[in-house]
């Protein structure tokens, strides 16, 4: 009789579950606490066992943004490009949310990895299947940036104590020397709960930004625009 195989045994090493346990451990502690030795021992085996499946640090990332990127639930077709292409955007940001240090990830690739060209290909497929020309739809992607992947580079990163929190001495300080900024600071609010990776980037100063974008980029579509001129 052949011997049965013993309970509990590890799944075999591979690729995929590499990059799932990554995922899993830079959700749980921050993607600055990866490190292949970590990884190795949340495993169960020796470093050089993963160099087999990821051969370096940066190979491991492209892979770790690769499979956030392949969760993204792309929209089905035959709706407006419009509401295709703010849910593809949606769509992206709900997995962000989901995976908060990918944005830094993404970002920090030298080159989009097959997962991005696929999800790029098919944002890029709203647009020309929505009547958009070549010329208008390479630069509505130029104009979408990061947005397109679900997070937004904001000017400056505001989630110290430059505004209201840091306390009416602060303020006060403030508004002598830049009034327009402390009216600006404090009459905002912000969901730090909802960002992605900064606190000025809630979800419905998202959607605000996008759909202003949306709204642009259908009106020179609209016009005829081209970036030589005519139809301007």
């Amino acid at each position: 009789m052949a011997q049965q195989p013993e309970a509990g045994r590890r799944a075999p090493l591979n690729r995929e579950r590499v990059l799932r346990a990554a995922i899993a451990l830079a959700d749980d502690s921050g993607i600055e606490s990866l490190s292949m030795r970590g990884l190795a021992q949340e495993l169960g085996v020796v470093p050089m066992a993963l160099y087999k499946h990821v051969p370096n640090k940066e190979q491991l990332l492209d892979g770790m943004a690769d499979t956030v990127v392949a969760r993204i639930e792309l929209p089905p077709g035959g709706c407006d490009w419009k509401e295709l292409v703010r849910e593809h955007v949606l769509s992206a940001r709900r997995v962000l949310l989901r995976h908060r240090w990918a944005s830094r990830v993404i970002e920090s690739r030298t080159g989009p990895t097959p997962a991005v060209l696929e999800y790029l290909d098919s944002v890029i497929g709203a647009f020309r299947d929505g009547g958009f020309s070549v010329d208008l739809t390479h630069h509505a992607m130029h104009a979408l940036g990061s947005r397109l992947l679900g997070f937004s580079q904001e000017l400056f990163d505001d989630s110290g104590s430059t505004g209201p929190s840091g306390g009416a001495e602060a303020l006060a300080a403030m508004a002598a020397r830049y009034p327009r900024l402390a009216e600006l600071a404090a009459g905002a609010t912000h969901d730090t709960a909802s960002s992605v990776g900064r606190s000025c980037d809630d979800q419905f100063e998202f959607e605000f930004a996008l759909d202003i974008l949306l709204d642009g980029l259908e009106r020179l579509h609209q016009r005829g625009w081209t970036s030589t001129g005519a139809g301007a």
